[in-house]
């Protein structure tokens, strides 16, 4: 059975597809985006988590550190990551949680054991099974197995994607999803690399290829005050989009900087400063205008078909 890295498990998701979901974390993604709210997510590999609060500083870490990498201070617990090799073994003697490491390898067969568990609920509310990131496309194998292994028990299957994969690979799995989930992030290729590390062109082109396929698609446009919200940004997505083979649903997502201490957790400098979230008003404008290329329209994933009163549940894998 193949196996995979997976970094969380959230279930009763209601923002990731329609009805009740489990949402399936993926590890690793092609893109570094500046706005990223996972960004453990990125590297291939399960990372280190520190929370340096609850720091006890008991100095069991530094006794089990092989590589000499980890200190204790006035100011807390630093890691040396020109000196740290990765092994995680002061994650397993923390006493106090403060160190944790994200994302684990698991079977199709773990991972299904999970989704099952609330296969009552997806039948009530018509939902299933978001398959997210990181980039759940850079783990084909694993992700086509578990596309194969919920179709089999007729769940329904979304697949949260930014679109920047192989085209052989994307259209397979388009074989064995309903919805894909696409995210969009900037029309220009030179400000999309810049903001993401690529370029949007293969991005671009997927989409046109995958609007030809027999599955469903909703645009994610992750709207970031001072990168994507200019007029001549907004009117080149709109005109993208309406110039595909067929009309798709734009949801836009405000920024917030939520994840902001996640990237001091993971020791990741933090590259968009003090940008605040999107005026209101500003808003209104880009749905306004988007609209007027013919497309639905909704902000901050407001859909009625995919709000439910259920809290979410997060699973550490």
């Amino acid at each position: 059975m193949t196996s995979g890295i997976v970094f969380n498990i959230s279930r009763y998701a209601i923002h990731d597809g329609p009805g009740i979901r489990t949402t399936v974390f993926l590890q690793g993604c092609p893109l570094s985006c500046w706005w990223c709210h996972n960004p453990e997510s990125m590297a291939r590999e399960p990372q280190l988590s520190l929370r340096a609060g609850r720091c006890i500083a008991c100095g069991l870490c530094v006794e089990a550190c092989p590589a000499h990498a980890i200190s204790l201070s006035d100011d807390g617990p630093a890691t040396d990551a020109t000196l740290c090799r990765q092994c995680f073994g002061c994650a397993g003697v923390c006493p106090a949680d403060a160190r944790e490491v994200v994302g684990r390898s698991m079977t199709v067969g773990e991972v299904m054991e999970e989704v099952t568990k609330d296969t009552s609920f997806y039948d009530e509310s018509g939902g299933g099974v978001t398959f997210s990131g990181g980039e759940p496309l850079m783990q084909p194998a694993f992700l086509l197995e578990l596309l194969e292994a919920c179709g089999g028990q007729d769940i329904h299957r979304t697949v949260d994607t930014c679109g920047y994969a192989s085209r052989a690979i994307l259209l397979r799995v388009a074989e064995k999803a309903e919805l894909f989930l696409y995210d969009l992030k900037h029309m220009d290729p030179a400000i999309h690399e810049k903001f993401t590390g690529v370029s949007n062109e293969p991005i671009l082109e997927n989409l046109r290829a995958l609007s030809c396929r027999n599955v469903a698609i909703r645009i994610r446009f992750p709207l970031i005050p001072g990168v994507n919200d200019d007029r001549k940004n907004v009117e080149s997505l709109g005109a993208f989009l309406q110039g595909l083979h067929r009309v798709f649903s734009v949801d836009i997502l405000p920024y917030h900087d939520v994840a902001r201490s996640k990237y001091k957790r993971f020791g990741f400098p933090y590259r968009l400063g003090q940008v605040q979230a999107p005026d209101p008003a500003r808003l209104s404008e880009i749905a306004a205008a988007l609209r007027g290329y013919g497309l639905c329209v909704t902000v901050g994933g407001d859909n009625k078909d995919e709000r439910t009163n259920s809290q979410a549940q997060t699973i550490q894998p």
